[in-house]
């Protein structure tokens, strides 16, 4: 790593001389822009919008633009003789603890090493923030602007983290903070079982830049002249739902899924939440409404045997009237038969 700042904190009477590192960096792909047809570089001329001319980088100055065609140049010389007190010297101001401070505030992240002799302060104020759990604000001027920034241990080494000032942060103005919106308890709840289901320890190392790999696949493919493969589709985020309850329910069961938990070793996690309660209610009223069907159930087959028993008998009973009456009526016909051939002769 390359320091790329110089200085010392200045903490009490106490000087510590130290070297300034960038302590992240961007892993963005980064591409030329290029004349389609032959990969050309486009380049860009630095040019005069009054006369046209092609201008040098010593020829350009800062200019403040005061609206109707009216500028302010300022050169080099006009930034010199700005009061910077702190052009040299990290400046500490006091010591707060660190759950006071909105991460909304913090901007970019810097190493600090010590230098030369100043190996013992330097370590005697790391310990000195470990212990007491707190942070040091402090003041330093960095390519010429003068930043807020606090000084924290991180891995043994101090950071200097550069923060924005109070009225660089925008205030939030949205229609919907002047709505009167209420969440129901059941609602709720069920909210905070979703969040307990993907609840977890951070850990850096575990996320990657998916588009970042992909990216760079294709580029691979393209150098060793390989067959450009599509990567893997995400699963489609589903549709929003109309009902809230609905749709946290079912992001519950798929975050279960998703850590492989069984449901009976969920619901005796989630048991003493107002939402296990919940489902503890619901299971009992259900239970009760299948006993009670179950109970229905065995007396309708029941009565329906009871029915089935007395149809037979009756078809039993009727059956043989049906065959004596069939009996009888041949008997008749043969009886009228005779007589009626007694009064033919």
């Amino acid at each position: 790593m390359r320091a790329i700042w110089k200085g010392a904190v200045s903490f009490g009477l106490v000087s510590i001389a130290v070297k300034l590192f960038s302590a992240t960096e961007e892993k963005d792909i980064r591409f030329h822009q290029v004349h389609r047809t032959d990969g050309g570089r486009i380049k860009y001329k630095r040019t005069c919008s009054i006369d046209g001319e092609e201008v040098t980088y010593d020829d350009i100055a800062k200019g403040y633009d005061l609206g109707g065609g009216e500028m302010v140049i300022l050169t080099d010389e006009d930034f010199a003789e700005l009061p910077l007190t702190t052009s040299r010297a990290i400046d500490v101001l006091q010591f707060v603890p660190a759950e006071q401070i909105d991460p909304l505030l913090f901007a970019k992240a810097y190493y600090l090493e010590p230098e030369g002799q100043a190996a013992k302060p330097y370590v005697l104020l790391r310990d000195a923030l470990t212990e007491s759990d707190r942070v040091a604000i402090v003041k330093v001027a960095l390519r010429q602007r003068e930043q807020l920034a606090t000084l924290r241990v991180h891995d043994d080494v101090l950071v200097l983290n550069t923060m924005l000032w109070p009225d660089e942060v925008r205030t939030p103005d949205f229609g919907f903070l002047d709505e009167d919106i209420e969440t129901r308890p059941a609602e709720l709840a069920m909210a905070s079982s979703l969040i307990d289901s993907m609840a977890g320890s951070f850990k850096a190392e575990e996320f990657t830049d998916n588009y970042r790999a992909a990216l760079q696949e294709v580029i691979d493919a393209k150098v060793e002249g390989r067959e450009i493969v599509a990567p893997e589709e995400a699963e489609e985020a589903p549709a929003a739902a109309v009902d809230l309850m609905a749709a946290l329910k079912a992001s519950v069961e798929r975050a279960k899924k998703a850590r492989g938990e069984a449901p009976e070793e969920r619901a005796r996690e989630i048991g003493a939440t107002p939402i296990g309660a919940a489902k503890s209610a619901a299971k009992k009223t259900s239970s009760g409404t299948a006993t009670k069907s179950a109970t229905a159930k065995k007396a309708a087959p029941a009565k329906k045997s009871a029915a089935a028993k007395k149809t037979p008998a009756a078809k039993a009973t009727a059956a043989p009237s049906k065959t004596a009456a069939a009996k009888k009526a041949p008997a008749k016909k043969t009886g009228t038969a005779t007589k009626a051939a007694k009064k033919s002769a």
